[in-house]
């Protein structure tokens, strides 16, 4: 079994239909849902993936397209030692850092899944686009 760490773009991607980066996306929660794969995801993520989403939705959708993605995806704490490590940082996103350091918080995950892995290029773990990750399944 495969564990990914799920970068929040690539979840706005599937639930804002943002061609062509949703078919992959998509393809992954398909396979968590089949169970293939255990996908994690940063609680941060869902304040973001709200905020986006939401401009083309109503807030009762988007609480049930959220509750829908929280039933097949682990959530993963953000603690304040993450908070700590990502301000101590070199990653010039802040946001990318705070990922970053709660997908390494969980020894289980064994791969970041991204659009965006130049903002990852000094990471401990394997960076793999959502293409990538699906060919490994």
């Amino acid at each position: 079994m495969k564990y990914f760490f799920i970068d929040t773009n690539v979840l706005i991607d599937v639930l804002a239909d943002r061609k062509p980066f949703s078919k992959a996306g998509a393809q992954l929660l398909n396979s968590a849902e089949k169970r293939k794969v255990r996908l994690f995801i940063s609680a941060l993520s869902y304040s973001h993936i709200y905020y986006v989403v939401k401009k083309n939705t109503s807030h009762k959708e988007m609480i049930a397209l959220l509750k829908e993605l929280e039933s097949l995806l682990e959530t993963t704490d953000v603690t304040k030692q993450i908070i700590t490590k990502a301000l101590n940082s070199e990653f010039k996103d802040f946001e990318d850092a705070i990922q970053y350091y709660t997908a390494i918080s969980n020894k289980k995950i064994t791969a970041i899944v991204t659009r965006n892995g130049k903002d990852y290029k000094n990471s401990e773990i394997p960076v793999l686009t959502p293409e990538e990750a699906i060919r490994l399944l």
